[in-house]
């Protein structure tokens, strides 16, 4: 390909709401352009791109065993409502209606028409297991799209939905899947972390996300510095903590902490640890058809995380709640506490806290606190893992340190069970004879997503640094000077012999284009490498440089097809 022929309309203007290099630097440098909020068109190096990881995800699939397939981006809302999503997944996904009032949605997943097209065409265990996909385009209503292809509105998402006769056949798949993902990633040259996760609105158990490691990742991870634990902190686990050493002896009492609302203010006034005391966290949890003031209770030096907390009470999404809702249903906030409580009102404790006693704790009376409790005398509170695993804490695997970072979540795999096959009917005949729901997993890659992950992981000040496996070009051959005839014929030498090679190459033979300008499309667009024909070409030479050292290195005009070769080979 030749940059007279391709359009690639590169721009040193960034848009206003371009935050993350991704963003500003795809559209710069000519991959997409946005039509609307969270709405982008690809453009041809866009395109190439996007094709070219999308390739990789199919032929690691396909050899994984695998079936494609193509499913309408429209999906009757029937589904949904059978399925019990419809309210579920909230205003991001968008409803409408034909002419002939029917209900209708774009799809932001699939599930539902998938085991629609399964069930009743696969009826018999022999069967089993059935393995199908998609990569299409969906659509999720964001109330702020932002950050570019990060997190748009539309975007093409590869969703894959297996079926099977037992649970221990969809976890055979399951780790086959998580191995197929693994060498998907490692081919798009990408550094990235296995962890668990949430398994949030798609549902089942034991997910597990694949995250791109990146500063300007949305997501924080927790690992671990001593061995492969990593988990999305939304389902961090750590061990217990040990306190004991910082607890004082106090008498079971009331005390008068007039005015003294928060967790410093109290553990200051009273000289203890801010671990010996209890955190009450008061929320408005949300479910399909109400709300209710829930309060989760922690230790005082710890931070409620809302996930594990709203799947504690099962709700839909946990709100703060506001002063008229702490009045109405009786508590007083700063001086909340688990004895004592209005009898209406659901209440979890942190396992980590629920057999402590000599702790500190709101008496449910303004102005007033109780010392020297026992948790442990609570016999009907929930108990469940509310806290956020913090910098520090020790590993549940091996007790090494864990710590922060940050991701970009490209890839989840989800345990479902038979949580869309049971309402949905789906069922076949097992060995027996009888009818079962199909046990089933489901797995899922931001296929335009990758397109920024790879950028905000390799990039520079400069623009793009695209790895080998997503590059548009390996090699950007630059006439310095293409009104010479000398320049462009060595020029165009080199990329026929590239392309004879089968290198993908794009020649620079723009004439009325400054080589500063070349240069500078070449950095920001981020080809691997360039082989740069100017005036070294009197002395018989040019310049190879390498987009990511930016290293230049002359060599002979007739070695460089050769050199540039075992470049690409090394």
């Amino acid at each position: 390909m030749k940059f007279s022929q391709i359009f690639i309309p590169t721009t040193k203007e960034t848009p206003n709401d371009a935050t993350l290099p991704s963003h500003r630097y795809l559209i710069r440098g000519g991959f997409i352009n946005s039509q609307g909020a969270g709405l982008y068109n690809f453009m041809p190096l866009g395109k190439i791109v996007l094709e070219k990881i999308r390739a990789v995800v199919k032929d690691e699939l396909d050899k994984a065993g695998c079936n494609e397939v193509q499913l309408g981006f429209i999906t009757p809302m029937e589904l949904w409502e059978k399925s019990g999503r419809s309210f579920k997944m909230g205003l991001e996904m968008l409803r409408f209606k034909d002419r002939k009032n029917n209900d209708f949605v774009l799809s932001p997943t699939n599930e539902e028409a998938m085991v629609e097209l399964v069930k009743n065409r696969v009826t018999s265990y022999k069967d089993l297991p059935v393995n199908l996909y998609q990569i299409n385009i969906k659509f999720r209503d964001e109330a702020r799209p932002r950050f570019g292809l990060m997190r748009g509105r539309e975007f093409l998402m590869k969703d894959g939905y297996s079926f099977h006769e037992s649970t221990e056949d969809m976890q055979r798949e399951f780790a086959l899947m998580e191995e197929t993902y693994k060498k998907i990633f490692t081919r798009l040259g990408l550094e990235f972390r296995v962890v668990k996760a949430d398994s949030g609105a798609i549902g089942g158990t034991g997910s597990k996300e694949f995250m791109v490691l990146a500063d300007s990742g949305e997501d924080t991870i927790v690992v671990c510095k001593s061995c492969e634990y990593g988990a999305n902190i939304e389902a961090a686990v750590r061990q217990p903590r040990v306190v004991g050493e910082e607890k004082m002896e106090m008498v079971h009492q009331k005390v008068l902490t007039q005015d003294l609302t928060s967790i410093e203010e109290v553990s200051r006034f009273l000289k203890i640890s801010p671990s010996q005391t209890i955190k009450a966290v008061i929320k408005k949890a949300v479910y399909e058809e109400s709300a209710k003031v829930v309060v989760f209770f922690i230790r005082g030096d710890d931070e409620l995380e809302e996930t594990k907390a709203a799947n504690a009470v099962k709700a839909l999404d946990l709100l703060d709640a506001d002063d008229e809702d702490i009045a109405n249903a009786g508590l007083i906030a700063g001086y909340v506490g688990p004895f004592g409580l209005p009898a209406n009102i659901t209440t979890v404790i942190d396992n980590e806290i629920a057999d402590e006693s000599n702790m500190v704790c709101g008496a449910n009376e303004q102005n007033y606190h109780l010392s020297g409790v026992d948790i442990s005398s609570l016999t009907d509170m929930q108990n469940a893992d509310l806290a956020a695993v913090q910098e520090g804490d020790k590993c549940s695997c091996c007790g090494g340190e864990l710590y922060h970072t940050k991701g970009i979540e490209a890839g989840h795999i989800f345990q479902l069970g038979t949580v869309y096959s049971e309402p949905l009917g789906a069922n076949f005949l097992d060995n027996n004879g009888k009818s079962q729901p199909f046990v089933m997993g489901t797995y899922g890659i931001g296929v335009s997503r990758l397109v920024a992950a790879v950028i905000e992981q390799n990039h520079d000040e400069k623009g793009c640094i695209w790895t080998k496996e997503t590059a548009p070009f390996m090699i950007d051959v630059i006439v310095s000077n293409a009104k010479k005839d000398e320049e462009l014929e060595a020029g165009e030498k080199i990329y026929q012999e590239l392309m004879s090679a089968g290198i993908e190459t794009i020649l620079d033979d723009r004439k009325n284009a400054r080589f500063g300008f070349k240069m500078g499309d070449f950095e920001l667009i981020g080809f691997p490498y360039a082989v740069v024909v100017g005036k070294k070409l009197q002395d018989g030479k040019v310049e190879i440089v390498d987009r990511k050292t930016l290293e230049k290195t002359e060599v002979a005009v007739g070695d460089a097809a050769l050199k540039l070769q075992e470049l690409i080979q090394g």
